[in-house]
């Protein structure tokens, strides 16, 4: 095991680091903390919720798939969703990603959260380094207000951190792996 790698291959946060490295370091774990969480599942353990609850952690991996997309994309960027977002009906169907990942390929869900993770981590990159942790969305909201790029960071962070709390029960359920 290397230095700063834990025995789940978690790259632990530089203590030392800029805020830059420190904020993209705990969401980096946290992201990783979710690979942990979901690796080695088949579609049927992948879609089995903890009732009362319907979550599963394959609606967990589409979720925070669309949740990266529309930060980076859709907020800081202000781009229109595009697929498999773009043509959904949000309106008839508002948990869509949670919902259509029941029985879907675990390699298919895998190369989403995965894809749309390598692409929202270079979008925050060409951001900062158009404009550093200040960079202001261009998306605003309803109010005027507009987050930084520093914000989303920290809102990405909170996301993850909260769902790997639910992928930790979900996961347990499954197969009995606990961990932190």
């Amino acid at each position: 095991m290397d230095a700063g790698v834990d025995k789940h291959g978690r790259i632990e946060p530089d203590v030392g680091g800029d805020e830059w490295a420190t904020l993209n370091g705990f969401l980096d774990y946290q992201r990783a903390t979710f690979a942990w969480k979901i690796a080695g599942l088949d579609a049927a353990q992948l879609a089995r919720p903890l009732p009362p609850s319907t979550m599963t952690l394959a609606g967990l991996m589409k979720h925070l798939a669309y949740v990266e997309h529309g930060w980076f994309d859709g907020c800081l960027l202000g781009q229109s969703r595009r697929e498999p977002w773009a043509s959904v009906d949000w309106a008839a169907t508002p948990d869509w990603d949670w919902d259509s990942a029941i029985g879907q390929d675990p390699a298919e869900l895998l190369a989403l959260w995965e894809g749309t993770v390598m692409h929202a981590r270079s979008v925050a990159l060409r951001a900062y380094e158009t404009g550093g942790l200040g960079q202001k969305a261009v998306s605003v909201w309803r109010d005027g207000r507009s987050p930084s790029l520093r914000w989303i960071l920290m809102h990405m962070i909170e996301e993850y951190a909260r769902h790997n709390g639910h992928a930790d029960f979900l996961r347990e359920a499954v197969d009995g792996q606990v961990g932190e």
